[in-house]
């Protein structure tokens, strides 16, 4: 019989972990705070362990829904290791990667949804028959579900959702609210970058290309990662996100890398002050789209990143 994840969810036993990870290239050792919670698998060397960073492991009830789609995978040789409260998500899944036994890396966010339950089953599949992958995402879709403003989110923000692909696609969009590794690759680049609070997803996208390895986006994969679901709570998450930007961009330009909304090739590396000369275009094309949703996550970007960028000594 099965795991029951919402039942072993609710008797959860969190301990703090103690554990090297001196395999990390960037490390951040300063105030750690997360706690663990481990679900060994059944056997002492699975194949897949799913890592979950999360900050109080709930996020408004998706994290006990992601609890069932874990139930339902018809795969279950995995082990699950959730991170809870540590501020550094990097960090959080590097912790979790030392501690993971699994010849693959999973990595879910906490308001994940995977609708399919062969999810795992074929995640596998792609990686065991196309050994030059390093690293592969699914598809963002609107879940049927959702409430007419997260439906209106995720089609108007760039990269929130996009057509599945019909083959397995070298990609920019294979991001961590659904993303397999291998172990091995994972650890011998250096893991997550834990010293950046923003930009995680591109820069560990690079350094598994720089390795050799394909970051591709595979068909038949489907996941929901759930944008939040009030107006309050979608310009407060954008506002931060202006500001991290500001924080790398002063801090560590060097890894601040291109995100495109479209699969195939892009310019890596594009200057602060292209970027920003391009952004009120950027605003003004979405005006005439009719996306006014996406204008005002713009506009509240741009004051976080401003705000940052005082704050953290840019002008200076």
């Amino acid at each position: 019989m099965g795991r029951n994840f919402s039942e072993l969810f609710a008797d959860a036993h969190w301990v703090t972990p103690d554990i090297s990870r001196d395999w990390v290239r960037y490390r951040n050792d300063e105030n750690p705070t997360g706690v663990c919670w481990h679900v060994p698998a059944s056997s002492d060397s699975p194949i897949l362990s799913v890592i979950i960073p999360t900050a109080d492991a709930d996020r408004g009830g998706y994290f006990a829904k992601l609890m069932e789609s874990l139930t339902a995978q018809d795969m279950q040789d995995f082990e699950l290791i959730v991170l809870k409260g540590d501020k550094r998500q990097g960090r959080g899944i590097n912790i979790s990667a030392s501690l993971a036994k699994g010849h693959y890396l999973l990595t879910l966010d906490d308001d994940s949804s995977l609708p399919d339950s062969k999810t795992f089953t074929k995640l596998i599949a792609a990686m065991e028959l196309h050994e030059d992958i390093g690293m592969a995402g699914g598809n963002n879709t609107v879940p049927e579900w959702a409430t007419p403003f997260v439906k209106k989110v995720m089609i108007q923000v760039p990269r929130r959702s996009w057509e599945p692909v019909s083959e397995i696609i070298d990609s920019d969009l294979a991001e961590h609210p659904c993303l397999i590794m291998r172990a091995e690759l994972f650890r011998k680049v250096g893991g997550e970058n834990e010293v950046i609070p923003r930009g995680l997803d591109p820069y560990l996208r690079q350094v598994f290309r720089e390795a050799g390895a394909r970051v591709v986006v595979l068909p038949d994969i489907i996941y929901h990662h759930l944008p939040p679901e009030t107006w309050g709570d979608l310009l407060g998450q954008m506002y931060r996100n202006g500001y991290q930007a500001a924080f790398a961009n002063i801090h560590s330009p060097e890894w601040v890398i291109e995100t495109p909304a479209e699969h195939g090739e892009f310019t890596l590396r594009v200057p602060l002050w292209k970027r920003v000369l391009r952004y009120p275009f950027r605003m003004l094309g979405s005006v005439f789209k009719g996306h006014e949703l996406w204008v005002m996550c713009q506009l509240s970007y741009a004051w976080g990143f401003l705000r940052g960028w005082v704050k953290e000594g840019g002008w200076k």
